[in-house]
């Protein structure tokens, strides 16, 4: 877990997180998680198993939970019966206080998440707090203007950016902590989150998943 202001992030292992502040609780693509405390708000970056999966969605929502994701999303969000939004790169909105953008989310050179698909990361603004998850992407030039104060990049190669990539996304956006994700579930390891964090220097932190 870090802290930034009062909001704690936690790692759920993989791509999942779960930001908690100003009384507000957001998970971003949980998987794989034995249970938590209740959304109030899940964001889902796109439709593959490992970022939207209905199994746990059901462990930590309730029937006040809002489920938020791109349009590939919607067919599951209604299987689970929560109220939705859907969005798409360049949306944002106001959900009691917190500030949800989706931005882009892509691969570059590779077939596994098309730019036209409209697959998302998220900035989301809590407590004074910006806090961007990348999504399953490559280093695109839409990152550069975003000025998080937490990044939430993927480093596991294959079907997202590596670790010299994301060392190179992280100089794009140039501000905040680094925080690598992405790894150890399905691709990518404990030594590539090192790497990233040899490479970057003082400003990466890299986390244990919570229990």
């Amino acid at each position: 877990m870090i802290e930034v202001k009062g909001v704690k992030i936690y790692w759920l292992g993989h791509a999942g997180f779960r930001i908690a502040g100003e009384g507000k609780t957001i998970y971003i693509d949980p998987f794989k998680i034995k249970g938590g405390p209740t959304a109030d708000i899940i964001l889902v970056t796109h439709n593959h198993f490992d970022h939207l999966s209905v199994e746990d969605i059901r462990k930590v929502s309730s029937p006040k939970t809002l489920l938020i994701g791109p349009k590939e999303c919607e067919a599951r969000f209604r299987q689970l019966g929560l109220e939705h939004k859907v969005v798409r790169p360049g949306v944002s909105m106001d959900v009691s206080g917190v500030r949800v953008e989706a931005v882009p989310s892509y691969n570059v050179g590779k077939s596994f998440h098309p730019k036209m698909d409209g697959k998302v990361g998220y900035v989301v603004a809590v407590g004074g707090v910006k806090i961007y998850h990348a999504g399953d992407t490559d280093r695109i030039p839409e990152m550069a203007s975003l000025k998080p104060d937490v990044s939430l990049l993927p480093i596991g190669g294959t079907y997202t950016m590596n670790v010299e990539e994301a060392v190179q996304a992280a100089k794009d956006i140039g501000v905040g902590i680094f925080v690598p994700m992405h790894y150890g579930s399905i691709v990518g390891g404990k030594s590539d989150a090192e790497r990233f964090r040899g490479m970057i220097g003082e400003n990466a932190v890299v986390m244990e998943p919570e229990e």
